[in-house]
């Protein structure tokens, strides 16, 4: 799986397992801030965390994901990682 950058999402940021669960990839980056995220997706039921839990170290590295609020009854699973370098942000005025 190739990693995108600044959300062009395509193919090669998804794969689709022997047993059917997709996996998104995504990395948003900003001259202060970068923002990845991963979803995982399922046509029969919500991707279980075991299944999540096996991917989520994989593909975001050095910060914590965080599972965003989803829809009663879907089957997808999103989780954001969001990362900030206050150094290179515009000082509040």
């Amino acid at each position: 799986m190739k990693l995108p950058v600044n959300r062009r999402v395509d193919e090669r940021h998804h794969v689709t397992t022997a047993d059917g669960l997709s996996v998104w990839f995504t990395i948003q980056v900003s001259p202060h801030s970068r923002i990845q995220e991963a979803i995982f997706e399922r046509t029969d039921s919500m991707p279980s965390d075991e299944e999540c839990n096996r991917w989520l170290p994989l593909l975001i590295v050095g910060v914590q994901a965080v599972e965003a609020p989803g829809l009663p009854g879907a089957m997808t699973r999103r989780f954001e990682a969001f990362e900030r370098n206050p150094e290179s942000e515009a000082p509040l005025a």
